[in-house]
């Protein structure tokens, strides 16, 4: 009795921990016991194993043959005619005879098996649930604590104790996380690493921003606006495309909400991720200007077949299409799927000179450098102070003196 309420003991506790529905911890016991009696009677062998619902208790029956006592070759599976009859004379061959096989009767070598099997299959079965769980939450926001903070990721726990991983590189750079501090993410993926569930999560793909605007904005959520493409930098900056099947509905409007309380959560939770909502459009040229706010676009010319535009802009309104690092262009090149190219138009009164035409006097990173914030002529660089030029780039106020000297000489 006491190796019995030992197993059933064990049974109780992982069905606790484990969160396992009964009739599924009824299931695995029942094949743990079923493959143990066959180790210890043989494959051959029937056996009945009955788990009381109630309380727990195990009984198992064997069943086996009634045979001629000659014919009695193999006592796992057969029992004698002058054996049955010595329990019940009514017996007769060929009929089943079934008798009780008690726990105490297995050993302590038997038990400790069964106890080790059992825990090894709940085990098993408890990952294939959270696999099958999680798999389908792929896409989903999910809330948990984070346990654990590695250099390399962070262990997070959801609210029945299920180990989810984010990684360094799905984190946003701006986070700041503690041990206990509640965290929001997404499943990106889950997949099974030696049999054990590995659910990854990302607070970086653009489907967390996508799910956290259907949490804020319900017009999403009913189906009114559509989310067309969201390209991200995380932390940095955003661009949404949306679209409205109503008329009647400003999804530019609806997503930024009065005075901006709808977007300013989802910015807050993003700590302070700049994102531009942009009214999609079929129109190309309408669609790359609007991509490329808060910038003032002159002209565009567009290449179809090759997926490019060449944007032509006032000299004030360069460095705002391109932006800081070339951030801006960089993710409206990616939301319309087109090459942009800046150009600065020049007043044809007014002389200028191309800065590759300097090569023998600047090194070509720096010229390399201010071209990436769209000063690609020597006056687009005078355009600018030295501390516009200093925020902007990567030089130094020393150097920048020197390229603007060597420039201002070109026109005196």
């Amino acid at each position: 009795m006491e190796l019995q309420n030992n197993l059933i003991d064990t049974f109780a506790e992982f069905k606790e921990l484990k969160n396992i529905d009964r009739p599924t911890m009824i299931g695995v016991l029942k094949d743990v016991f079923t493959s143990t009696l066959s180790k210890l009677f043989g494959e051959d062998s029937k056996f009945d194993v009955i788990v009381n619902d109630s309380n727990g208790d195990i009984e198992i029956w064997r069943s086996r043959v009634v045979v001629d006592d000659d014919e009695f070759v193999d006592e796992y599976t057969q029992i004698s005619l002058s054996e049955a009859q010595k329990i019940d004379e009514d017996f007769e061959v060929g009929e089943e005879y079934s008798d009780e096989i008690k726990l105490e009767n297995f050993g302590r070598r038997a038990i400790l098996a069964l106890k080790q099997n059992l825990q090894a299959k709940i085990l098993e079965r408890e990952k294939d649930n959270v696999y099958l769980k999680y798999k389908d939450k792929v896409g989903e926001i999910i809330v948990g604590e984070i346990y654990q903070i590695w250099k390399r990721e962070i262990l997070v726990l959801d609210d029945e104790g299920t180990e989810l991983i984010l990684p360094k590189s799905e984190q946003i750079p701006n986070d700041r996380y503690r041990k206990g501090d509640t965290l929001r993410a997404v499943v990106l993926s889950v997949e099974l690493r030696n049999g054990t569930p590995y659910i990854k999560l990302s607070r970086t793909a653009p489907v967390f921003l996508e799910r956290l605007f259907e949490l804020e904005i319900p017009e999403i959520l009913d189906g009114l606006i559509t989310i067309k493409k969201i390209v991200r930098m995380p932390g940095e900056r955003a661009k949404v495309a949306v679209e409205s099947y109503d008329e009647r509905v400003d999804p530019v409007g609806a997503c930024v909400g009065m005075k901006g309380s709808r977007i300013h959560g989802i910015v807050r939770e993003l700590h302070n991720e700049n994102i531009d909502i942009i009214n999609y459009t079929t129109n190309t040229q309408l669609y790359i200007q609007r991509a490329l706010s808060p910038a003032k676009i002159s002209s565009i010319k567009i290449n179809q077949v090759e997926k490019k535009a060449d944007v032509y802009l006032n000299p004030d309104q360069v460095s705002l299409a391109i932006g800081k690092g070339g951030l801006n262009i960089k993710l409206a090149s990616q939301l319309v799927g087109y090459t942009i190219d800046v150009y600065r138009e020049v007043n044809e009164d007014e002389d200028d000179v191309d800065l590759d035409e300097f090569s023998d006097e600047i090194e070509t990173w720096i010229i390399d450098e201010l071209k990436s914030i769209g000063c690609d002529t020597a006056r687009s660089v005078l355009d600018l102070n030295v501390e516009e030029l200093e925020k902007r780039t990567d030089l130094e106020e020393e150097t920048i003196q020197e390229v603007i000297k060597i420039l201002k000489a070109e026109f005196e």
